[in-house]
């Protein structure tokens, strides 16, 4: 998926070959797996294929496979094991993340590696297992380019010794603002010959500000730091992007919404062909977003607002009577209730959402945090921007645009279901990709790829993390 720079869509902890088929349909195709028998030709298919693991950025793992048909048991084992991590992932992001409930592939692979014995072609097989869409090709093109690279860092961008100040010439600030433009920092048209100019100088403030560093606008050995991305770093978040592709559906449902988290960026599918897209607000890092399977089943005209426990006790507490009566808040059987109005913190539309975690898309009226770059800003839901307009847009799709505007016309808090609910997945992913459908790395705001690179086998990173600020006492 790709309009402009979008997150792609939608984001060492080994594999039970049984959590990948554990149906009685799939015990019965084991037994299959286990008669089939390995050949020379198979065996070299398996063995090609394992060398070829590059291509998925496996290439730190081991997959091993016996050199002869001595061993029919521990052959299909390495299959299956290398299966698995083509066709699931490697990881399993159940257990590398506290909340984990995106959809994932579950094909029974011991029945197709039956198929595919019996046939002589293990090697199409495995090769027909991992993502075939233009994302995960580029990101596979650009991941063998950069695995030359050791990892040692090598600067991209050398660190002089002498910080850049405004107004200075220096041959380092095409690719400084090359990075800037990719992380969104710096429009792209400003970004011209070898002066730090006072766009740039802004454009460096402001991450300065989202790393927790002295705003100043100099170029340091910190704010190189943060902008400089070695082949090595390249080549770890791109191999980490692979993975969690190969978490997901091949086949998602073709009316949905992506979230990616990380971008705060929002995707809207309909009917297979991407519809809108939007900035949203996500979790700061205190208080992450959590990566959700969980469709939206009805919209929520001028709601009302009961305040969770943690943020009562931490953001409201102590405030006085006065505070409520200015925030419409009032007391209701123990609970803060915020009630519905312009300055309700769910804004005047939320997106009702199916899950056990209070997580739901809505409105706010905090409009100038969709301005930033980095905004996870909230306590854990998606703020919308023009929240409104994404619910005309779906109402209108849904053929439900009577009762939105009537519900909304009330000024109290009304219900109106969806005909059908609509399928969300708040997803993960730092790789996105530009106009020229080139991958662009972006921030860790969460610091979640981590987890992901450790279970690939890359050396933990050390680094600068987000710190955004500016948060305020909504959902």
């Amino acid at each position: 998926m790709r309009n402009g720079v979008i997150a792609c869509s939608l984001l060492a902890l080994s594999f039970t070959l049984t959590s990948c088929d554990s149906s009685p349909g799939s015990r019965q195709s084991g037994a299959a797996a286990e008669d089939a028998r390995w050949s020379d030709a198979t065996i070299r298919q398996l063995r090609e294929a394992i060398a070829r693991r590059a291509a998925h950025g496996l290439d730190r793992m081991r997959f091993d496979a016996p050199e002869s048909d001595a061993d029919q048991a521990a052959l299909t084992q390495s299959a299956l094991r290398y299966a698995a991590a083509l066709a699931r992932g490697a990881s399993d992001p159940a257990k590398l993340n506290s909340i984990y409930s995106v959809p994932r592939p579950n094909p029974n692979l011991k029945a197709g590696l039956a198929e595919a014995l019996a046939k002589g072609k293990v090697g199409d097989w495995l090769d027909s297992l991992a993502p075939q869409d233009d994302n995960y090709r580029a990101l596979s093109k650009a991941y063998l380019a950069l695995r030359k690279a050791n990892d040692a860092p090598v600067a991209a961008i050398p660190d002089a010794g002498k910080p850049v100040e405004s107004g200075a010439t220096d041959p380092r600030i095409p690719a400084i603002a090359r990075q800037l433009v990719a992380s969104d920092y710096l429009d792209g048209a400003s970004a011209r010959g070898e002066r730090y100019d006072p766009a740039m100088v802004k454009a460096v403030q402001r991450m300065q500000t989202d790393y927790g560093i002295k705003p100043d606008g100099v170029i340091g050995s910190d704010a190189l730091e943060i902008l400089n991305l070695s082949d090595a770093d390249r080549a770890r978040a791109i191999a980490v992007a692979m993975e969690r592709l190969r978490w997901l559906d091949r086949n998602p449902p073709a009316t949905r919404v992506d979230v990616n988290l990380a971008s705060a960026r929002l995707a809207y599918w309909r009917d297979g062909k991407l519809a809108d897209t939007r900035k949203v607000v996500v979790g700061k890092p205190e208080t992450e977003t959590p990566q959700l399977g969980s469709p939206i089943y009805r919209l929520v005209a001028n709601p009302s607002w009961t305040v969770p426990r943690s943020i009562q006790n931490k953001e409201i507490a102590g405030k006085g009577a006065g505070y409520l009566r200015r925030n419409n808040m009032t007391w209701k059987d123990g609970w803060i209730v915020q009630q519905p109005g312009p300055k309700n913190s769910l804004g005047l539309v939320k997106f009702d959402m199916q899950n056990e975690h209070q997580i739901y898309l809505h409105d706010t009226p905090a409009k100038p945090l969709f301005d930033e770059v980095q905004r996870q800003r909230s306590h854990g839901c998606v703020r919308i921007e023009d929240a409104l307009g994404f619910a005309a847009m779906l109402a209108n799709d849904e053929g439900i645009s009577a009762e939105w505007e009537k519900a909304r016309a009330t000024g109290k808090e009304s219900f109106v279901p969806l005909p059908k609910a609509i399928p969300v997945r708040l997803t993960y992913q730092t790789v996105l990709f530009d106009e020229a459908g080139e991958p662009v790395i972006r921030a860790d705001p969460y610091g979640w790829n981590d987890g992901v690179s450790t279970a690939l086998g890359f050396p933990a990173n050390e680094g600068h993390r987000l710190r955004p600020s500016g948060s305020d006492v909504g959902p």
